[in-house]
């Protein structure tokens, strides 16, 4: 690191600790997505294409279970005025412990639905083992959240990497010895169980104890009741390609898909945790409605943030499938052409994303469902508008169209709060659009070799 990078860093001003927040958060998030690439890549020689599905599967399964009753405690915390108040957070913690052991009762009621609608049996036996980490999750202390309140981003991203390094080394074990798919499953409750350790162990702060105060049970619940409402439509934004192609694609060619989507979604995974830590501190202590100043600081910083993720995208769009080439045998090798398509249309939903937390730093958690609930119905409506007409590549271009269809909402939902940038957002779109066109051109023979799997 250079000097006077290193002396940028210092200090305790807003846009040093939220510059120094997003280079923790992103070094962390690039070292956790390496050791996952790298077992992925031991595990794909010691599985088989068919596990990842199924795996996939059972993780949209979980997702739906946490998105459909998420009461954005999180959010929250970091946006209160209350969020540092011991009473406050004790309630949270205690609905928290309440919540997931719910959702591991409706996993088990939900195991044979679930099954039947995928046609895999087997999923009514690792279903309810999987969502034993929508329990262990809900033990996880307030002292996170606290942690992403105040920008401290450093010891937690250490306790994270831990967590994932154990799961990893637990499915590599277990895949070794099992062979099957419950090594995954298995492996999917050690590192939460070691996350939720580290972060008792080692992260700063009163312990938690379970604690109803009316008063901050009335605002989590209140401010939660839309995000419980938004997140339902966050699930069928970030999920609805999965929850619609796993029922039409044979098990094998959607672990391809998921493959894929690990490799081409590594810049929109990368910023949606940056931006889920960095933006509503930011927002909150810098809101754009209070003066041009403010408005200007978080232009410079989406511009910065979008450029790496731009990068990030071409690297993965031009280079996608000379990656799986190299990284995957020949089994595996479908997923170049999925990684080229799936990163040349995330452009739209990268820029959304880091804007879209403004509204509800300022508490606007209303407005936020309704965006919410217009971008998953263009979305869903995109992915199978485009799955009707083209198959497999007409789904992942429908979720680009999707995003641009929500756009306009985002700026309705963005303009009281005066944190709409049209002028920044259509230059990143239209450098995207260059971007997305000359990955599909150089790389044409691959993506038409897709259309294959068009359904009927």
């Amino acid at each position: 690191m250079t000097g006077g990078l290193a002396q940028m860093l210092r200090g305790e001003g807003l846009v040093t600790r939220a510059l120094r927040a997003s280079v923790i958060t992103g070094t962390g998030f690039v070292v956790q997505q390496a050791v996952r690439l790298a077992s992925n890549l031991i595990l794909t020689r010691l599985l088989f294409p068919e596990a990842f599905g199924m795996m996939a599967l059972i993780t949209v399964f979980l997702t739906a279970l946490i998105m459909f009753s998420d009461l954005g405690v999180g959010p929250s915390i970091m946006g209160s005025a209350r969020g540092d108040d011991a009473d406050f957070l004790d309630t949270a913690w205690t609905i928290q412990i309440g919540r997931g052991v719910i959702l591991w009762i409706a996993a088990v009621a939900c195991a044979w639905p679930v099954s039947a609608y995928y046609g895999e049996p087997d999923l009514v036996l690792y279903l309810p083992v999987a969502a034993l980490v929508l329990v262990i999750a809900g033990f996880n202390p307030t002292r996170q959240d606290s942690a992403n309140r105040h920008l401290r981003a450093g010891r937690l991203t250490l306790i994270e990497l831990g967590g994932q390094i154990a799961g990893i080394v637990a499915g590599i074990v277990l895949a070794w010895l099992l062979h099957s798919v419950w090594a995954l499953v298995i492996a999917g409750l050690v590192g939460p169980l070691v996350l939720l350790a580290g972060l008792n162990l080692f992260l700063p702060g009163p312990p938690n104890r379970l604690r109803w105060e009316r008063a901050a049970a009335h605002e989590l619940i209140h401010f939660g009741k839309w995000i419980f409402l938004s997140t339902f439509m966050g699930f069928v934004i970030n999920q609805a390609d999965k929850v619609v192609l796993g029922r039409l694609l044979d098990l094998g060619v959607f672990g391809l898909y998921n493959i894929a989507w690990f490799l081409a979604s590594f810049p929109l995974l990368m910023g949606g945790v940056v931006m889920g830590r960095v933006l509503i501190p930011v927002y909150r202590e810098s809101p754009p409605a209070e003066s041009p100043e403010n408005f200007l600081r978080l232009r410079n910083m989406r511009g910065a943030a979008m450029a790496v993720l731009l990068a990030m995208v071409a690297m993965l769009a031009l280079g996608g499938h000379w990656l799986v080439g190299i990284l995957y045998d020949d089994r595996y090798a479908a997923a170049g052409a999925m990684t080229v398509l799936v990163a040349a249309v995330q452009v739209p939903a990268l820029v959304i994303m880091t804007c879209e937390h403004a509204a509800l730093a300022a508490g606007d958690s209303r407005r936020f469902f309704i965006y919410s609930t217009i971008r998953a119905a263009t979305v869903s409506g995109g992915i199978l508008a485009g799955w009707a007409l083209a198959g497999l590549p007409g789904a992942v271009a429908g979720q680009a169209l999707g995003n641009l269809l929500a756009w306009p909402a985002l700026g309705w939902m963005l303009h009281p709060h005066h944190a709409f940038d049209w002028k920044l957002d259509l230059a990143v779109m239209a450098a995207g659009a260059v971007i997305g066109a000359l990955a599909v051109m150089l790389n044409a023979g691959p993506v038409a070799s897709l259309f294959v799997y068009a359904g009927a």
